[in-house]
């Protein structure tokens, strides 16, 4: 059935959920599991000189927080004995991002969490998950 599962993750307790998930439908398949994150590239603004926290400072900052979250993703397919990749997108979409790095490493599916926003945050904030439905033709299993 599935071989390469893809597994996006934004470090919080949903997704948590979700790589617990992923791993176990990866063990039960005998498929591989590729764990991804996205971090926001640095922005450059315009409107102001001050920028409160240095390239470098934000890049550290971000990288850290990117190999923690594949950390979990690594730690919990190696415990179940699974083949584990990791990536780390930049990206200022990451349904983009989740799309582009599915493709490119031939996933048959995808399992993320969506934090299920409803009303103004939706509108607002958007939901990442419903784009990656949206956008790709790969089957893909979302847990709340």
């Amino acid at each position: 059935m599935f071989k390469r599962i893809l597994v996006p993750t934004d470090g919080s307790e949903l997704s948590e959920k979700a790589i617990r998930a992923a791993v176990d439908l990866a063990h039960t398949l005998k498929a591989s599991l590729v764990g991804m994150t996205t971090l926001e590239p640095y922005s450059y603004s315009n409107l102001s000189e001050y920028r409160p926290e240095t390239l470098d400072d934000y890049e550290a900052r971000m990288d850290k927080a990117g190999a923690e979250r594949l950390a979990r993703i690594a730690d919990a397919a190696t415990q179940a004995g699974l083949p584990v990749e990791t990536v780390t997108v930049k990206s200022f979409s990451p349904y983009e991002a989740i799309i582009d790095t599915a493709k490119a490493s031939k996933c048959d599916l995808i399992v993320m969490a969506s934090h299920g926003r409803r009303g103004l945050n939706a509108v607002l904030l958007g939901s990442e998950t419903q784009k990656v439905l949206t956008h790709t033709s790969i089957p893909v299993m979302v847990f709340r």
